[in-house]
């Protein structure tokens, strides 16, 4: 009889559910680049919504916020588990997405701003992409992955170049605070700089910069220029912290909406407490109709067909919803 009772115990084991795993009670988030498209993630940082979502939710979660930036960095730090969210722009992610299908399956979270970027040039022989010279040197984010990299490589089809990629040999990773120096400087090397707000402004100012082409032209229209991303792994994991962070990044960008004069304290702060722009100019960059700040995507798919064309990429996403995770935060995007 005690055989036949430990036999049932047993089984009744291994029939029984297994208890969920426990969620993480900590998330490792880098910051990003830096301006104006990673505003929302410093507002989520300053005024700790992501802890007060936590809390609504009934859960206990702590961020670590890391000082990192640009697309190959961020990627490099999903890609080693070192970080749970990551933001980049949309090219960055897509070539995540292209390479992680079918093992941790990196898909997008939600858009996090869209606004243009800007090619500025301090170079009086640069009138267009056609007049750099071998010798001239363009910084960029990442090269072959940042934004301004695919931007070239559309325009390069769009003028019926056979070679898309003929403009990648001019660009030179670099960060944009350091961009900026070096295109302010004489003797650096960098004659142009693809910026973002607020580092293109900094930089038109000085009589001897100029812009020449900027991403929306390109792109005919609005577009995503920063999202956030994570692994299949964590979303299917961590439901309760996902939604937790994407509520508080919802929340962040409300708040840059009704009170943008406190946005643009929290962007300065970010910035290391002072900026060559005043707070009244910064104010009128963020009150601009092309600076927006959303978590439905603009014009990602673009990028992704566009990749897949010209063989950057080997899938070819058929729908937002094989980028995304399908969520009320993404529905209407494109």
């Amino acid at each position: 009889m005690k055989r036949v009772l430990l036999g049932l115990a047993v089984a009744a084991m291994l029939v029984a559910p297994l208890p969920a795993a426990a969620e993480v009670k900590t998330i490792n988030v880098p910051l990003g680049a830096g301006g104006f498209g990673f505003l929302p993630l410093h507002m989520m940082r300053t005024h700790g919504l992501v802890e007060k979502h936590a809390k609504a939710a009934g859960i206990e979660l702590s961020v670590n916020w890391a000082n990192i930036g640009g697309p190959a960095a961020m990627n490099d730090a999903l890609l080693s588990g070192s970080a749970h969210f990551i933001s980049a722009g949309p090219p960055a992610f897509i070539t995540l997405w292209d390479r992680t299908r079918g093992n941790i399956g990196v898909k997008g979270a939600a858009a996090i701003s869209s606004m243009p970027m800007f090619l500025n040039t301090n170079a009086k022989h640069i009138q267009s992409l056609e007049d750099f010279g071998p010798n001239d040197k363009m910084a960029v984010t990442s090269v072959k992955v940042s934004i301004p990299s695919i931007i070239m490589q559309m325009y390069a089809k769009s003028k019926g170049y056979s070679d898309v990629f003929r403009f990648d040999p001019l660009t030179v990773s670099m960060s944009h605070p350091d961009a900026v120096a070096a295109l302010l400087s004489e003797g650096s090397g960098i004659v142009a700089h693809y910026a973002s707000s607020p580092f293109h402004e900094i930089e038109i100012k000085n009589e001897n910069i100029r812009t020449i082409q900027n991403s929306d032209d390109v792109m005919g229209g609005s577009t995503t220029f920063t999202m956030v991303s994570t692994t299949t792994k964590f979303y299917e994991e961590n439901p309760t912290v996902y939604r937790v962070f994407v509520n508080a990044l919802k929340e962040a960008q409300e708040m840059i909406k009704s009170d943008p004069e406190g946005a643009v304290e929290v962007l300065v702060a970010s910035m290391g407490g002072k900026s060559p722009l005043s707070n009244e100019e910064l104010l009128q960059i963020l009150k601009r109709p092309s600076t927006k700040y959303t978590t439905v995507p603009e014009n990602v798919l673009k990028y992704a067909h566009f990749m897949h064309e010209i063989g950057s990429i080997s899938n070819k996403p058929e729908s937002l919803g094989e980028l995304f995770f399908e969520e009320d935060v993404v529905k209407g995007g494109n």
